[in-house]
């Protein structure tokens, strides 16, 4: 897994192996960015269920201000750690060891940019964005992508999916917030 674009562009990133992380490949990765581009520079994200950071670290690469990166697995928290220092990247970041229901129920502050990539065995999507909904994660502008595994499907009351795409065995969702409309 590499960095594409921007200021640590080229750069391998260390990766986990382990069942529960799934590196997001690099036309996922740069089909989302396609995405991303009106959002970049100036914002900030969160990238939860983390693993070797690759989205939050693409993410500052191109631009974004400041990103948090939270995975509950230490070994993953360890990479990451050393992905950020080796992208020169670690003053724009934070990097916190939780489980996504601890951090959303303590955060007290709004993102621009999400990254949702839950391990596809766990099913709690809807759970999730609750958390992010209620707990004003989201700003009023700002947008949430998700990957997931195929024949998921994203319906919440507080979010609209603007866009879906399917990339093999991989979808990708945009969600924005429906106060924003």
């Amino acid at each position: 897994m590499r960095v594409i674009s921007g200021s640590a562009r080229g750069l391998r990133l260390s990766t986990i192996d382990s069942m529960d992380t799934r590196p997001t490949l690099d036309r996922v990765k740069e089909a989302i960015f396609s995405i991303l581009i009106p959002y970049i520079p100036n914002d900030s994200c969160l990238d939860l269920f983390a693993g070797s950071g690759g989205l939050g670290i693409e993410a500052l690469s191109r631009g974004v201000e400041s990103a948090v990166f939270v995975d509950a697995n230490p070994e993953c928290i360890r990479v990451i750690e050393q992905n950020v220092e080796r992208a020169r990247l670690k003053e724009r970041s934070s990097i916190i060891r939780s489980d996504f229901a601890s951090y959303l129920l303590s955060c007290k502050r709004g993102f621009d940019i999400i990254f949702l990539d839950p391990p596809y065995k766990m099913d709690r999507l809807n759970e999730i964005l609750t958390l992010i909904s209620d707990n004003s994660i989201l700003n009023k502008s700002g947008i949430i992508l998700i990957e997931a595994d195929n024949g998921t499907k994203v319906e919440h009351p507080s979010f609209n999916v603007i866009k879906e795409k399917k990339y093999g065995r991989v979808n990708v969702f945009v969600l924005e917030s429906r106060d924003t409309i």
